[in-house]
């Protein structure tokens, strides 16, 4: 029988990377074995900014695997970029995740816009503004909601796929929606979120509407789009204790500034301290505070400390990959100190 395998990979296209793809066939007798064993496969670089003209071979490298939802007999190959050497590329973000514990886990709330043919978001007329936001956000009826549809075939498919989305729903601004995505492992959870976006940006295609992940989609006094990331590892989740949250948080302030180099371009228009942000400049931690950069759940504080974190800083537009090494790194620093001591 012959499979679809559509490998995709982030081209070099900065600041943030677009994805794409290409369909490889293969004849199989025994697809499990097939799916253990992919081949890596090759593409022009040089029309991907990854490579030159006279030398524009790059290699793809399958990493996760799941089922095409879209196609008959057909699969989603997540890929690495490799160089004709077989050393990671320059744009390889995964490669450089060191650590990928699987007790460490990663809950993303990718928020998007949908736009229109005219450009603007759907609900949003050819002039002019809709209504002030405030009754859009989890909003019912065909006046405070639009693009129910692509968000729930959306929903349908990643789980059909094996993605482990957790929920829906419709966001502040008109035409803005979340979904909530839960992976574990730092290169996993980032996987799922790569592909999960692919869907979704395969979904919209047709219905000719523009997946917008920009963090400032409409100037003015409408919401942003995060990539709000929740976050915890074994002993956070088992054990906790409020030192130990304090000292996570710690960290988290002595590196805000390089964290926030890595979560998103245009990231200074949506972190304005307006909004239900902190501004960009600024590190806080607070209880149920969606205005701090670190909001600690509620849940968290009366289970005895014990739980998860959640970084509101990550825009919309942000590289899973990036997010996920951070966090596991300040996950595995905070770990040896208490060790150490």
């Amino acid at each position: 029988m012959k499979y679809k395998f559509e490998y995709i990979w982030l081209d070099g296209y900065t600041p943030e990377p677009n994805l794409r793809s290409k369909t490889k066939i293969i004849e199989s007798n025994n697809i499990e074995s097939t799916l253990m064993d992919l081949p890596t496969w090759s593409y022009d670089g040089s029309s991907t900014k990854q490579a030159e003209g006279s030398k524009s071979d790059c290699l793809l490298k399958p990493v996760r695997v799941i089922e095409d939802p879209q196609r008959v007999n057909a699969y989603l190959v997540m890929c690495e970029v490799l160089n004709p050497d077989n050393t990671p590329h320059e744009t390889n973000s995964r490669h450089k995740i060191k650590s990928d514990d699987n007790e460490n886990w990663f809950g993303f709330e990718q928020e998007y816009t949908l736009v229109g043919e005219n450009g603007k978001p759907l609900g949003f007329p050819s002039n002019g503004n809709p209504d002030p936001q405030g009754k859009y956000y989890c909003g019912v009826g065909n006046r405070n909601v639009v693009g129910r549809e692509i968000a729930e075939e959306h929903l349908d498919l990643c789980i059909e796929a094996g993605l482990d989305l957790t929920g829906i729903n419709a966001e502040v601004m008109i035409g803005q929606w979340e979904y909530q995505l839960l992976g574990r492992g730092a290169k996993t959870a980032s996987d799922d979120l790569w592909l999960s976006r692919y869907i979704l940006n395969r979904i919209c295609e047709e219905h000719n509407v523009h997946v917008e992940y920009h963090p400032k989609p409409v100037k003015g006094d409408w919401n942003g789009s995060g990539l709000h990331t929740n976050f915890s590892n074994e002993r956070m989740r088992t054990e906790g204790g409020k030192e130990y949250i304090m000292e996570i948080c710690e960290l988290l302030s002595e590196r805000h500034d390089s964290f926030i180099s890595d979560y998103g371009s245009s990231n200074e228009e949506r972190l304005t301290g307006d909004h239900e942000t902190q501004h960009i400049s600024k590190f806080s931690v607070g209880e149920s505070d969606r205005g701090a950069s670190i909001r600690i759940p509620v849940g968290l504080v009366t289970n005895d400390w014990k739980g998860y974190l959640e970084d509101r800083r990550p825009a919309s537009n942000a590289d899973p990959y990036k997010i996920t090494r951070l966090l596991t790194n300040v996950l595995y620093d905070v770990e040896q100190l208490v060790i150490a001591n």
